[in-house]
């Protein structure tokens, strides 16, 4: 695995990436990443299979998803020239399609019911033949267009999409209806219903349920798949994007735009982090529809910036390929079903060659997006998140007390999914994804240590308190335990708890993110599980598998991860109540206590993070036990500006009659509601 670490700082002039990233400079790099895939096509052109790791659905179907995702890339591309094709890309895919969709050849295509993952392939092959239909489709032979039409109508009559891939189908069918093949309007009536169930608001859609069918599933899916489709499939019926749609995708916009820093870095949350300059899709997709709060300059601004991130930072290899990973190659950022070929849903950041170049987008000045002038804390109500942005240092951070993407059964040993349940993420930095990282979580993760000082792990994100500068989440807690004691054996990665051999269950931990600025004050208490504290991840059903832990339990707060090729350029310094990471190019993670904590130390780890080789996390924990409702706090620091003297004189943590406020130096108050809090912090053991 390679990677290579990004510097992190305010860039010295977010505009310029507009100013080299014209029209022709996208279509540039649109031909290169086409040519660099076509040596890896089979002779017939069906089978684009690229090096790297292979998916849970096998080399052939990774071979489909190559070519369905550069075929993507290519129709945006000759579809934006009207139908110019100076490198042949329709007569290299239309010679694929011939081969793919014939049943009998060699390089025939798994069908829908051998593959479940051909519906998301075929949903881009469908998008692709639509938008280039008069120098494609219509002139296809009648055969090949018979081989298409049953290849895709596989889809129809099928069920169980439980997520973004009900677009899948209504994509495909949309496109079936188009060209007189089958479709059934029962299909997409189910799939109206399902996707307005899963509508949160502001924009948002949870991507599914959670196991207590809770909406909690927020990521970069709600752009690149619930937002972006929609476009496509308006696009394939010949008629504008449906009004609710249009909001929506406003909405979302508005929004969407908080998550991407002035450097071009888009928050990393989520999984399929490998589609890299996809979260650039809603963008486009609101301009081409008309439905942006973006004005054309900001649109373009944002949109370059992303992709000159990206390319400036080593995502496109030497050999001019999407590899698997964030910046360079990094397997580990992957899930099962990802194969070589993934990263190329980066196609959808394309979508903007549709529009002309006379259009006000591509012609117009570039201008700064609103959140790029000004800092800001801004509440995003739907999906739970507190962000954070500071013009100075460029840096974006979401304090997560809403989502957690909770899809594993309730009586099974399972480790915290770090893509979805840390407390904190941001633009600069990446939760830790190495095996060890995983089963005994550190970064941007509040636990309670067991007597051994095993890290707690996390249930449902359940959110409490939400406002523009508080909010407050609990969840129950639980600890893992393993064969062979802390021995991690052939436990992998991304909340996979496989090597496992059991559980105990613990009580509720909540947690409080008070945020002024580039400053969180962190806070955390326990509270004990039972009647009194029910809720989706409580009760007999919950408890029945396992034991619970006795305690007693300490808290430990973990700051920002950093990370760095070179180890030595990231400096650590701890003393009590206080530890700090800095890294050579002054990028600072700063955890300092407010209330208890009075351990400090970091955890250092190789190879858990797409940013660099080496990573460091800082840490607070408590020296005693803690009681239930004993408030712990702790200021949490991500910049790259410089840090005041006293960190410690930033803010006050005062616990009173049951009450919890936070004093700033600048005289702000903030009232952080506590069910149960206790005045006085539990005394030293004897």
């Amino acid at each position: 695995m390679t990677t290579q670490t990004r510097r992190t700082q305010a860039p010295s002039s977010p505009l310029g990436p507009a100013r080299r990233w014209t029209r022709d400079r996208w279509l540039d790099l649109a031909d290169d990443l086409l040519a660099a895939t076509e040596s890896f096509s089979s002779p017939g052109r069906a089978l684009v299979s690229l090096p790297g790791p292979v998916s849970a659905s096998g080399r052939w179907s990774d071979g489909l998803e190559g070519y369905a995702r550069t075929f993507l890339l290519a129709a945006f591309r000759v579809r934006g020239e009207d139908g110019a094709d100076p490198h042949g890309l329709l007569e290299r895919f239309a010679t694929g399609l011939a081969h793919g969709t014939d049943p009998r050849g060699a390089e025939r295509w798994p069908t829908i019911a051998e593959r479940r993952q051909a519906v998301v392939e075929a949903a881009s092959v469908a998008a692709g033949l639509s938008e280039t239909r008069p120098w494609l489709w219509d002139r296809l032979d009648a055969g090949t267009r018979e081989r298409t039409v049953d290849w895709l109508a596989g889809v129809v009559g099928t069920d169980g999409y439980g997520n973004n891939w009900l677009w899948f189908q209504n994509v495909i069918e949309e496109f079936l209806r188009s060209v007189g093949g089958p479709w059934d309007q029962a299909d997409l009536d189910r799939n109206h219903e399902l996707a307005e169930r899963l509508y949160v608001g502001d924009g948002w859609y949870s991507d599914g349920t959670g196991r207590d069918g809770s909406l909690r599933s927020f990521d970069w899916y709600a752009g690149w798949a619930w937002h972006f489709y929609p476009v496509l499939h308006a696009r394939i019926a010949g008629r504008p994007l449906e009004r609710r749609h249009a909001e929506r995708l406003r909405a979302y916009l508005g929004q969407a735009q908080h998550l991407v820093g002035p450097d071009g870095a888009p928050l990393l949350q989520g999984r399929s982090a490998t589609y890299r300059f996809a979260t650039l899709a809603p963008f486009w997709a609101g301009a081409l529809a008309d439905a942006t709060p973006l004005r054309p300059g900001q649109t373009r601004a944002l949109t370059a910036a992303v992709l000159d991130h990206f390319t400036s930072a080593g995502a496109v290899d030497d050999d001019g390929l999407l590899p698997v990973g964030w910046h360079g190659r990094y397997d580990r950022i992957r899930q099962l079903y990802s194969g070589a070929a993934s990263p190329y849903w980066a196609s959808k950041a394309f979508l903007g060659l549709l529009l002309p170049a006379e259009d006000p987008v591509w012609s117009s000045p570039a201008e700064l997006p609103g959140p790029w002038t000004r800092d800001d804390v801004v509440l995003l109500r739907a999906p739970g998140w507190l962000v954070s942005a500071t013009t100075g240092d460029g840096l974006v951070r979401v304090l997560n007390h809403g989502s957690d993407r909770l899809r594993e059964g309730s009586t099974g040993p399972r480790a915290d999914d770090p893509f979805y349940r840390r407390l904190g993420y941001s633009t600069a930095t990446s939760p830790q994804l190495a095996a060890e990282a995983v089963a005994w979580p550190a970064e941007s993760h509040v636990a309670l240590l067991d007597a051994a000082g095993r890290p707690s792990h996390r249930d449902a994100v359940v959110p409490v308190h939400l406002t523009d500068h508080v909010a407050v989440s609990r969840s129950r807690v639980h600890w893992l335990d393993l064969p062979g004691g802390d021995d991690l054996g052939g436990t992998s990665n991304a909340g996979d708890a496989a090597g496992f051999a059991g559980l105990r269950h613990g009580p509720w931990l909540v947690t409080a993110s008070v945020v002024r600025g580039r400053h969180e004050v962190r806070l955390a208490w326990w509270e004990e599980a039972g009647p009194a504290a029910s809720g989706p991840a409580d009760g007999p059903d919950h408890d029945a598998a396992w034991p619970r832990d006795p305690g007693p339990w300490t808290v430990r707060l973990g700051g920002w991860p950093l990370a760095d090729d070179d180890a030595a350029a990231l400096a650590s310094e701890t003393a009590a109540g206080r530890a700090r990471v800095t890294r050579a190019d002054g990028l600072s993670s700063l955890v300092v206590a407010l209330r208890g904590l009075d351990r400090a130390g970091t955890v250092e780890r190789t190879g858990a993070d797409p940013l660099g080789r080496a990573s460091v996390t800082p840490w607070l924990a408590d020296g005693t036990p803690s009681d239930p409702g004993e408030v712990a706090a702790a200021l949490v620091v991500l910049t790259g500006e410089p840090l005041p003297e006293d960190p410690a004189s930033v803010a006050r943590v005062v616990v009173h009659d049951g009450s919890v406020r936070v004093l700033w130096a600048d005289g702000a108050v903030d009232v952080v509601p506590v069910a149960h809090a206790t005045d006085g912090h539990h005394p030293p053991a004897a």
